[in-house]
Formats: structure tokens, sequence, C-alpha cells
């Protein structure tokens, strides 16, 4: 048996384990100590603005923070935000979110940026935004015929979801206003 097959991860082990983890293609990986507080009011300013855009435009979407999502047996990740839509599992998600942000630090960065990413293009996730707290920025991507394609970074804008069953948008401005430093 080689090292590889006794490392070798799936969810019945995950279920198993103390503490925050994800599992990447069997692979454990820790998540970071508790984020920043820049990073927890990032998410809680983008979760409040979709939520409000989803409470009012979308009646089979929800919107859900720190769930984990089960790709497969080897693979459950757990997003910073997600919009899930006809989605029943109880435990965790069973079908690729609409939507995934990802609010990185210096401690995901590379894996959101790269291992993720992959795995939500290659799952289908329409909509992938990477927020950068440090810059006040986001770079979204939109999935076009199985691929992402950059829409944009985002500081003042307002962003529109298209090819959604929900007509939600978020502004990017009013989520980045009270970080900005007065000049």
């Amino acid at each position: 048996m080689s090292v590889a097959e006794i490392l070798h991860y799936t969810y019945d082990d995950y279920c198993q384990w103390e503490g925050e983890w994800e599992l990447i293609d069997g692979v454990p990986v820790s998540m970071a100590p508790a984020p920043m507080r820049i990073h927890q009011q990032l998410a809680g300013g983008i979760f409040m603005a979709l939520n409000q855009n989803i409470q009012e435009n979308c009646v089979d979407c929800e919107l859900l923070y720190e769930v984990d999502w089960k790709v497969n047996e080897e693979t459950i990740l757990r997003p910073d935000i997600v919009l899930a839509c006809a989605d029943e599992g109880e435990a965790y998600l069973t079908k690729a979110p609409k939507i995934i942000v990802e609010i990185l630090s210096p401690s995901t960065a590379k894996k959101d940026e790269t291992i993720k990413f992959d795995i939500y293009e290659a799952e289908g996730v329409q909509y992938y935004i990477l927020v950068y707290p440090d810059d006040l920025k986001a770079k979204v991507y939109s999935l076009k015929e199985g691929r992402y394609i950059k829409v944009g970074d985002f500081t003042h804008e307002d962003l529109g979801f298209e090819d959604l069953t929900c007509d939600i948008s978020l502004d990017f401005d009013k989520v980045f206003r009270k970080f900005r430093k007065s000049a």
C-alpha cells in the first residue's frame, strides 16, 4: 500500500474530523484561523446586499454563508458565500451553486485563485467572485461555454448577474464604501 492510498480521505473521514477543514481530491486542507475583521465585515456586507435581492426577486434560491458543498466523495469545499438554487441537501450542498464569493486572505489567496477556481469552473458554478480586501476590489468571472471569462474588476460598479433565474445585482460601491479612507 502506498502513502498516497493511506493519506487519501473521503467524505466519511471528513465528517469525523475536529476543527475547520476542506477536502480536495482526497487531501485534507486545514482552513485558516478565524478571518480578519475586514474579511468578516466584507462578507457580511456582500451577504446582506445579495440577500436583500434574493428575498425580493428569487423564490427558489437561498444565500448561504460558509456551508459545505460536497462536490464528490473526495472533495468537500466551504466557500465564504454561495447562492444555491433548488438544492435539497440537508447537511451540505449537493449541486453546484450559481454564485460563489471567496474573500481572499494571504493564507487562502493561492488556493482560491487556482485550485478552487479550477474546481468551480469544472463543476459549472456560473459566477465566481474573488474579493481582495486590501485593494477593495472584486474580480468577477462568468462561465461561458464551460470556461470562466473575466467580467471585470469591480470597485465602484454595480454588477448585474446575467443568465440567472433571479434578477439580482451587487453594488460594489456600497459594499466597499465604509472601508475607503477619506481623501
